[in-house]
């Protein structure tokens, strides 16, 4: 089960390597592409101050991140894992 949702596109090279960063960290994580998705590109423009940045990072507990390196997003989930507990 993933712990949070990537908002991408095809063409970004920074979500290629964050995919790849996570996938070798064994991170699960939903892959949503914005262009093929509308309402997805609407979750990103309100995560991000109106702007389709990409990777977009929206976690279970409604937190998001946009561009983050993979220390962040192993800090955040680690924080999360916390806060259940």
């Amino acid at each position: 089960m993933s712990s949070f949702t990537m908002y991408t596109t095809p063409w970004c090279g920074y979500c290629h390597r964050l995919k790849g960063q996570l996938d070798r960290e064994g991170i699960a994580y939903q892959v949503v592409d914005i262009e093929q998705h509308p309402h997805a590109a609407e979750i990103v423009e309100s995560a991000n101050g109106g702007t389709q940045t990409v990777p977009t990072l929206v976690y279970s507990d409604g937190t998001a991140m946009t561009n983050p390196s993979v220390a962040q997003v192993k800090a955040q989930l680690a924080l999360m894992a916390e806060r259940a507990n």
